[in-house]
């Protein structure tokens, strides 16, 4: 990843499009389909979902930033939604780790 670049959850991608939107009026045809998408998806508010992201950080070893932000964007409930995700990853989750995503995920849930 570049310097100036960074990860952001499709509750950021929902605000960053509604502002553009309320400041220019309009979007063009890919942000409407991309808003619409965040709407529908973004589960959560931008500070849950940091609050979610910085909790799986500290408290997961194995992921890095970017598992982070898809486990927040796709809120995982069951192991097998887990083991989906890092598929094709080279990452190895533990049972104990795939249980504390799990875990906190459930908090942000209830």
């Amino acid at each position: 990843m570049e310097k100036n670049e960074r990860f952001v959850s499709i509750a950021e991608v929902k605000n960053i499009l509604k502002k553009i939107q309320k400041e220019r009026g309009e979007l063009i045809y890919e942000q409407k389909i991309a808003l619409k998408h965040a709407e529908a998806f973004a589960r959560l508010s931008v500070t849950q979902t940091k609050k979610l992201i910085k909790e799986l950080m500290e408290e997961v070893e194995k992921l890095e930033e970017r598992h982070a932000y898809k486990i927040a964007d796709l809120l995982p409930t069951h192991e097998d939604d887990i083991k989906t995700i890092f598929a094709k990853e080279r990452v190895n989750l533990e049972e104990e780790d795939i249980k504390k995503i799990l875990e906190i995920v459930g908090r942000y849930l209830e």
